[in-house]
């Protein structure tokens, strides 16, 4: 079963989604959100990695319907970098090794500045 959490910005006790989902495997790191249609407001999905990465978080927007907000976090969950992801663009990579690949609303991108903490709490 998967994981069902929300993530809050350390710096301010901002709730920043309600329904962050754990990505841990290999299935649900592949799918991401293809073939999604939306993707809610204050939902999101957390790609893990085992270990932090530039090459291991990088993502593609291949058969995605909408933008998205990608942001980096390293292994103590501070935000290393973040872009704003169009559909169907080859690949988007964090400028520096992160664990993490937060994939949410666009909106987002003007909540999380580089170098908040962040938590995940399920």
């Amino acid at each position: 079963m998967p994981r069902i959490g929300r993530l809050i910005n350390t710096e301010n006790d901002d709730i920043l989604l309600d329904q962050v989902r754990w990505c841990d495997s290999f299935l649900c790191k592949l799918m991401g959100l293809m073939f999604r249609r939306k993707l809610a407001h204050r939902e999101g999905l957390l790609l893990v990695e085992p270990f932090a990465s530039r090459a291991g978080t990088t993502i593609h927007m291949f058969f995605m319907a909408f933008p998205i907000a990608a942001i980096w976090l390293d292994n103590e969950f501070v935000v290393v970098d973040k872009a704003h992801a169009r559909p169907w663009r080859p690949f988007y990579a964090p400028c520096k090794a992160a664990r993490y690949t937060l994939e949410a609303s666009p909106t987002l991108l003007d909540r999380v500045q580089i170098g908040n903490k962040l938590r995940f709490e399920a």
